[in-house]
């Protein structure tokens, strides 16, 4: 009877994702629609995260870290281009049409559009306090500042103490958050940084710009007064068979004080478990703090859950019996996050290939002065649980990263079809002559789908500033099976995105590029999509290009540059592009 009923189930979800998403296609659409394309660092957006709806699964959000409502450089110190205190940097963006268009709102909160400055001397900002923001709103109500990282995830909402997708859907938005306030009275939290969730059951007065449609953010940290949390992402588990249906996990990295030593600083990796829709939430820590020449501690996690309600959490890092080589880590939950498991290395081992880059002091792959590659290295995984209902379930786990040399940086793709306890062997599935950068994949719901997206860099590394270098964003597809015996079949190029040159993005201190830390794919029944980081708008600008070169060198006679003056409008001019496919072999 079980089987049946399951097969019934799957039936009825296929027919409802083909109602909703038949004509869902455009490979190659803006994201941040309503972000300006100057000044800077107004028109800086990087780093986006991606959400679908299970229950309707044309509807998608994204997230990235949004800049729109910061202070241009020409307010205050011509040749500085602050993050405006207070001002918050999560920015949010809907589809009702399976990602074939997408509409940015806007919200009221503390904003510093109006601080545009003039030429020379001026006062500085004073931002608004109701000013228009194009963020998550209620954070300056609170007392507190959206920072960024963004993640998002949909799951069905509570009524009357039952989860069901019959009362409707619930969006969580997972980021960093700040308090407001400089002084310990004025505090909202403890530490520099913490992980605050936003919350909305209605997501199309959301994207109406209905600020009373999102709830408070919920503080989810519990931490000490010297904590940076870090790398922060969400899910919730939707299939509604599952027996932890409606459970909200949020993990991230929790960085411990300011450790002197060859290594960074001690960061256990975190989990936070909610079982009543985010109100309330039990925090676990999952792996050890140490970190010292034997061991590293676990960054850069993902989470999911199959479709029997167990729960995954991956992050890189070193295990005891793995040495100093880091490998891609797993913990696993099956009592609703209660208990984890030890991290055991599942992939691996892999490397960071960028090199240390003396302008940022941390690594980059595309050039000098280029755009930090702390997180390639780290897992991104899927699940195919058979959302919304858990009935056609493979609970196959994709997973994808980007390791190897400075010189080739490879996109790894790698799968379990037997619940973790075992994973293929890693094979690289860029395009000949990308240079991996980021990568996410994502799987359809009945495990017949795998789509991959990643950022890469189609030139060597550049030794100088002055030389082009070309940044592409590129969406693949592979067939998948139901059959845990047959591996996911070879992946062909859905789309690749006209290149830029991400010298025109920017640190907002400029002394290098910045495009964040990961891109994101998701997957229905039907059709996929994805989000990267994109620089086909901004422009180069050799006075920036210079001084760069100078920083590196030692030179102190190239004079810091005013990018308002100095350089063309569009610099600094990073987008958040995205695409929807339809399956290419229904």
């Amino acid at each position: 009877m079980k089987k049946i009923f399951r097969a019934v189930l799957s039936i009825s979800a296929v027919m409802l994702v083909v109602t909703a998403v038949a004509g869902a296609t455009n490979p190659d659409t803006l994201v941040t629609t309503g972000s300006p394309v100057t000044p800077f660092s107004q028109n800086k957006q990087n780093e986006p995260a991606l959400g679908v709806d299970a229950n309707q699964p044309n509807i998608l959000v994204a997230g990235a870290n949004e800049n729109i409502d910061m202070e241009a450089c020409n307010s205050g110190d011509d040749t500085t281009c602050p993050f405006t205190d207070g001002v918050g940097v999560s920015g949010v963006y809907f589809s009702f049409d399976s990602g074939t268009t997408w509409t940015q709102p806007t919200y009221t909160g503390w904003s510093a559009r109006n601080c545009l400055g003039v030429i020379g001397p001026d006062p500085g900002c004073s931002p608004m306090a109701e000013g228009p923001i194009g963020t998550l709103p209620w954070y300056f109500e609170n007392r507190l500042v959206s920072d960024g990282d963004p993640a998002v995830a949909f799951g069905p909402r509570r009524a009357n103490g039952t989860f069901s997708w019959a009362n409707g859907s619930r969006l969580y938005y997972a980021n960093l958050t700040a308090n407001f306030g400089a002084t310990r009275s004025e505090q909202a939290f403890k530490g520099f940084e913490g992980i605050a969730v936003s919350r909305t059951d209605n997501v199309q007065a959301a994207a109406a710009s209905n600020k009373n449609a999102w709830m408070p953010p919920v503080v989810i940290s519990k931490q000490s007064s010297t904590t940076f949390s870090d790398k922060e992402q969400v899910w919730a588990d939707n299939a509604s068979l599952s027996p932890f249906f409606g459970t909200v996990y949020v993990c991230w990295a929790a960085f411990r004080g300011q450790e002197i030593s060859p290594n960074a600083v001690p960061a256990p990796l975190q989990v936070a478990v909610s079982h009543d829709g985010g109100d309330t939430w039990t925090q676990h820590q999952i792996s050890a703090a140490a970190n010292n020449g034997q061991r590293n501690p676990t960054d850069g996690c993902t989470i999911r859950t199959d479709s029997h309600g167990k729960a995954y959490v991956f992050g890189i890092g070193t295990v005891s019996s793995q040495g100093h080589q880091a490998f891609e880590l797993m913990s696993t939950s099956s009592n609703g996050g209660a208990n984890w498991s030890r991290p055991v290395a599942v992939a691996g081992p892999v490397t960071q290939p960028g090199v240390v880059d003396p302008n940022l002091g941390r690594p980059v792959i595309d050039g000098l002065a280029g755009a930090r590659s702390d997180l390639a290295p780290a897992p991104s995984v899927d699940i195919a649980n058979g959302a919304p209902t858990g009935a056609d379930a493979t609970d196959r786990i994709v997973m994808t990263y980007v390791s190897g040399t400075l010189a080739a940086p490879h996109v790894y793709f790698t799968e379990s079809t037997n619940h973790g306890a075992t994973w293929s062997t890693p094979q690289p599935i860029e395009s000949g002559g990308d240079r991996g950068y980021y990568t996410a994949p994502s799987i359809s719901p009945d495990g017949r789908d795998v789509y991959v997206v990643y950022n890469a860099f189609t030139t060597p590394y550049q030794p100088t500033t002055a030389t082009p270098r070309s940044l592409v964003g590129v969406v693949k597809h592979a067939d998948s099976s139901t059959s845990p015996g047959i591996p996911t079949g070879a992946f062909g190029v859905l789309h690749r995105s006209p290149p830029g040159d991400p010298r025109g993005s920017s640190q907002n201190n400029l002394v290098g590029e910045f495009l964040g830390d990961y891109v994101y794919a998701v997957a229905t029944r039907s059709y996929g999509a994805a989000v990267w980081n994109d620089t086909r708008s901004a422009a180069d600008c050799p006075a920036i290009d210079a001084w760069r070169q100078a920083l590196a060198t030692g030179d102190t006679s190239v004079p810091r540059p005013a990018p308002q003056q100095d350089c063309p409008a569009t610099f600094g001019n990073s987008d958040i592009f995205g695409g929807s496919y339809a399956d290419p072999t229904p």
